[in-house]
């Protein structure tokens, strides 16, 4: 499998980057969040959340799979091409002088 896979880069605290992935011919899924976390490259699938009566509040993910084989697949090639990307696209940390 071959995903198109945008990314943009983001400027704020353990979030690298944000991924649009083209599922299928023209169909695609937004908002997938690529964090760093203690050096280590986490694929986070967006999720929609919502309160209860309770107050609680409740998340339902976006995107499923059917196991969790699956998902790994698709974490591994969505962090593959991440690192491709940055290595074409290197970080700029911009600082602000006070």
């Amino acid at each position: 499998m071959n995903m198109n896979i945008h990314f943009r880069d983001v400027q704020s605290g353990s979030v690298e980057a944000r991924a649009i992935i083209e599922i299928t011919d023209g169909v695609f899924l937004n908002e997938v969040t690529i964090l760093n976390i203690d050096g280590e490259i986490v694929v986070e699938f967006p999720r929609k959340s919502f309160v209860g009566k309770s107050k609680r509040t409740y998340y339902i993910d976006i995107i499923t799979f059917e196991d969790n084989d699956k998902r790994i697949v698709w974490e591994l090639e969505i962090k593959n091409a991440y690192r491709e990307w940055r290595k074409a696209n290197k970080k700029v940390l911009i600082y602000e002088e006070k």
